[in-house]
């Protein structure tokens, strides 16, 4: 099979949903396809990661204070809630960019870097929606997401580092609204930056490193925002292009 598969159909035989003659032509592809093998394969360890996070949360009740509501079409969204009230579990942590801080797992990252975790595995394998605004957008992109966080954001050009910008997305925070930015290689990696107002913690803080699953994250504070940079890359890597979120935020 020369010709490439739609993506439905590379999701599908992913998912194991194809018979068994469409599956061979599909094998047969990737067989001679190896980069097209290795995104599908980054996409299955996003589902794992992502298993990993929610199945011990899906399972669980739901908090009495949540049950109380009764309002029709409601139970979906609060079921919602309670699953984003849980996983978001941390404290705050500190910065101060000549040294970098290594943290342990999720029990050590702060709610709001574990968020942001979370956020890039259920964002990075979307291949129709990764983003509610794409990068040809980014003045948009740029204004909606300042005026909703109530500060002026600015967008990190990480071209130098091998990443394009993909586009962003509004998430719900802890303190309120965050911004979500996504980034993309030649190879289709993809990185996520998110970025929240810091309400009650203003100073700055070092580079802190945590990671989950496959997920390795970058979190710091400055100036009043809280940055969080994930990824599936190699730890070294990351801390290149947290560096360079960094110096493009503080030229």
């Amino acid at each position: 099979m020369s010709t490439k598969p739609i993506e439905q159909d590379l999701h599908a035989w992913l998912d194991g949903e194809l018979d068994a003659a469409r599956r061979a032509e599909i094998e047969r592809y990737l067989a001679s396809h190896p980069d097209e093998t290795a995104r599908l394969d980054a996409y299955a360890r996003n589902e794992q990661a992502l298993r990993a996070y929610y199945d011990p949360v899906v399972d669980e009740p739901v908090p009495p204070r949540l049950t109380r509501v009764r309002a029709p079409g409601r139970s979906r969204v609060w079921r919602f809630a309670a699953v984003l009230a849980w996983v978001a579990i941390g404290g705050v942590a500190g910065w101060h960019l000549h040294g970098v801080t290594s943290t342990g797992p999720r029990a050590s990252m702060p709610g709001w870097a574990h968020r942001a975790a979370v956020a890039h595995v259920v964002y990075s394998p979307e291949v129709r929606h990764p983003v509610e605004v794409p990068a040809d957008q980014e003045a948009h992109l740029t204004t909606w997401l300042s005026k909703r966080l109530g500060t002026p954001l600015r967008v990190p050009r990480l071209e130098g580092v091998g990443y394009q910008l993909v586009g962003g997305r509004l998430l719900p925070g802890e303190q309120g609204p965050a911004a979500h930015f996504m980034y993309q290689d030649a190879q289709g990696q993809r990185l996520t930056l998110y970025i929240r107002v810091n309400r009650g913690e203003t100073r700055e803080t070092a580079f802190r490193f945590a990671q989950e699953g496959n997920v390795r994250v970058f979190y710091w504070i400055d100036r009043g925002l809280g940055y969080a940079l994930s990824g599936e890359i190699g730890k070294d890597d990351l801390l290149r292009v947290a560096t360079a979120v960094h110096q493009h935020l503080n030229p």
